[in-house]
């Protein structure tokens, strides 16, 4: 009786219910957490201040992370502090600068953590300055950073789209 026709035949049509493997799943999971982990922390974004109009250009690199100095049409500000007025600096005053070139030096020497070394060690600076500032005014916190030993300087800008040639 064990091995009836009625037995064979509904064994042949019950669905078996296997067992899911979840090694291979669990193995994509992990590279996808990896994939994100590594590629979350490499775009830095720079927030201008809301009075600071960037001019526009074309870009092809992602900035890194550095001391920002911004440049309003009213004052400078280093790592978000304000440290000088662009009117003292169009005056050529040149107490206005010292200021500037304190901040930046205690910069370099406060190392505090892992960011802060980076910008430090990176000796670079990011000057977002405003479309209207004059560009006298630029150039003389630019030459100003050059003398506290940073050697690389960059202008922010806001990145257009590349532009297709109309014929």
């Amino acid at each position: 009786m064990r091995n009836s026709r009625r037995i064979k035949r509904m064994s042949r049509n019950r669905v078996k219910i296997t067992k899911m493997n979840l090694t291979s799943l669990m193995d994509v999971f992990t590279i996808l957490v990896f994939f994100l982990l590594v590629n979350s922390g490499s775009v830095e974004v720079l927030d201008a201040p809301k009075e600071v109009k960037l001019p526009e250009g074309l870009v092809e690199e992602k900035p890194r992370e550095t001391v920002v100095i911004f440049i309003s049409p009213e004052e400078v500000l280093v790592q978000g502090n304000a440290v000088a007025q662009v009117s003292d600096i169009l005056e050529g005053d040149a107490s206005s600068y010292d200021p500037i070139a304190a901040t930046l030096a205690q910069i370099r020497d406060n190392v505090v953590g892992p960011a802060t070394l980076a910008a430090a060690d990176s000796q670079e600076v990011t000057i977002l300055a405003d479309k209207s500032v004059p560009f006298i005014v630029v150039r003389k916190v630019m030459s100003l950073c050059t003398g506290e030993g940073y050697e690389n300087v960059s202008l922010a800008v806001i990145q257009k789209g590349a532009q297709v040639a109309s014929l």
